[in-house]
């Protein structure tokens, strides 16, 4: 009898990866002859069934993943999908998009192809979803690759949003999840030759490697998110606003505020204000503690410290907080590899910062910003017009927030940018785009451009060296006589006057 043949968990995830994107590519084929009623029909049934189960895939990410709080994960879900569709539903996306008659030029809407989908397992079930929507609002196929330790809910969410794309007329394939996870399969993905584009959302190496792949990518950068509290701020409202950001879902996403830079004046009342929404002050002792549970030696993140309530990080680094407290602060006396805390805290720990005025606020966040968040974000909470606009101006980040959260804040759930999950930091921050990363990123478009002005004589003219044709016909409006000739026959008319 013939043995069974097995395969190392490593080879089946290259071979599932080269299986899905080649099938992707034949139904995104198939798809480019779809009309924007039928794309739109499809993106409102994944939205819809996305949005119905935005509980269920709360609850799973959470139990899988260990991160954050189940009802907050319903809120990220709700809003990719129902919020973020909303968002892009009007947006043109097939045949012409646009038509400048001046110009006398039409734009045509056209798909990237096969786009793969890097998940975070951060986000896992809120980011499958977005990257779903915008990229099948443009006519591409979409291949999720799940985090490992998300696998699961980032499948099932997949799977509710391809299974109600099909039913609406999707084609079988143009959405699909990878099952064997690996790194040699994820690597394979990004690579293969029916990929067209890399979406990556998640750490640092991975985007590195997204980047690395020699095709077109869009990444994110990480977050270190300062918050400056300014003297003309409305003080309760913005230490409710920091402490309610900052505790959402455990501070998993990565524009959430990481260290308050606190005007002088108003510095003790945040401080009160802050306590009385569920802050918690750790002393000296705690803070070192907290320092060598939350990083390892190599200065990277934990990650059984990550999307933890203040009380389980306590009890990881040996210590104890009260039941009520919602975040944990530390005050900081500077950033850099010797204050671990004024880095990226991809859990529910504060750094505090008091500075003597906003010029001093502007520096200090500087500092905050070059140590691990350039091109991202920044929180400001101020009444004064003057100091807002100068922290506009000056910081090298592409979101600016004014008296909101940082979290809902830059992925557009409380102001008026883009809604997305996909956060882009910008040529400072190490990528090529700068905003939030929405459906209009993921479309190509054709120009059909006719002539609105004559060529210049001067592009008509002859290159050195060159003889005009002397067929005797002539061409485009050259003559093709020399100068000898002409001259003769001027002088023959001369000579018979």
């Amino acid at each position: 009898m013939q043995e069974k043949q097995t395969f190392d968990a490593d080879l089946l995830s290259i071979q599932e990866a080269r299986e899905r994107a080649v099938a992707a590519r034949a139904a995104q084929r198939k798809f480019l002859k779809a009309s924007q009623q039928e794309v739109d029909r499809i993106c409102a049934a994944m939205a819809e069934a996305a949005f119905k189960a935005s509980e269920r895939l709360g609850q799973m990410a959470h139990d899988e993943t260990g991160f954050g709080v189940p009802a907050h994960k319903r809120v990220k879900n709700e809003f990719a999908s129902k919020t973020l569709w909303e968002s892009i539903q009007n947006i043109p996306t097939v045949g012409v998009i646009e038509r400048d008659e001046a110009r006398k030029v039409v734009k045509i809407g056209w798909p990237v192809g096969v786009i793969a989908g890097l998940i975070p397992s951060t986000n896992p079930t809120s980011t499958a979803m977005y990257k779903i929507l915008i990229g099948v609002k443009a006519r591409n196929a979409v291949i999720i690759a799940p985090h490992p330790s998300a696998k699961k809910c980032s499948l099932e969410t997949v799977r509710i949003m391809a299974e109600a794309g099909e039913r609406a007329g999707m084609p079988p394939g143009l959405v699909s999840c990878m099952e064997q996870i690996s790194l040699e399969g994820s690597r394979e993905l990004m690579q293969h030759y029916a990929v067209s584009l890399i979406l990556a959302t998640g750490g640092t190496p991975m985007v590195r490697a997204a980047h690395s792949m020699g095709k077109p990518a869009i990444g994110v950068g990480p977050g270190n998110v300062p918050v400056y509290v300014d003297r003309s701020a409305y003080v309760r409202k913005a230490a409710q606003d920091i402490v309610n950001s900052k505790a959402f879902d455990c501070s998993v996403i990565c524009a959430t505020e990481q260290a308050v830079v606190a005007d002088r004046p108003i510095a003790e009342q945040l401080r009160q204000e802050m306590r009385a929404a569920g802050a918690h002050w750790v002393n000296a002792e705690e803070r070192n503690a907290l320092e060598r549970t939350l990083f390892h030696s190599s200065g990277a993140m934990n990650p059984k410290a990550v999307g933890k309530t203040p009380q389980q990080l306590a009890a990881l680094a040996g210590f104890s907080v009260p039941d009520h407290a919602r975040v944990l602060v530390a005050d900081l006396e500077g950033v850099g590899k010797e204050y671990p805390l004024s880095g990226e805290k991809l859990t529910t720990v504060l750094g505090f910062y008091v500075e003597d005025d906003w010029h001093a606020g502007c520096e200090r966040c500087l500092q905050l910003i070059r140590y691990g968040g350039d091109g991202h974000s920044l929180v400001i909470h101020a009444t004064d017009e003057e100091v807002v606009e100068a922290f506009g101006l000056e910081k090298p980040v592409f979101r600016i927030l004014v008296n909101t959260w940082g979290t809902l804040g830059a992925v557009g759930a409380t102001t008026g940018v883009m809604p997305s999950m996909t956060l882009a930091p910008g040529g400072v921050g190490g990528a090529v785009m700068s905003g939030n990363i929405t459906v209009t990123h993921l479309l190509n478009v054709k120009q059909l451009a006719t002539m609105t002005l004559e060529p210049p004589e001067a592009a008509k003219s002859l290159a050195p060296g060159v003889k005009a044709v002397s067929d005797g016909q002539g061409s485009a409006g050259t003559s093709t006589h020399s100068p000898e000739l002409i001259a003769d026959i001027v002088r023959q008319v001369l000579a018979e006057i």
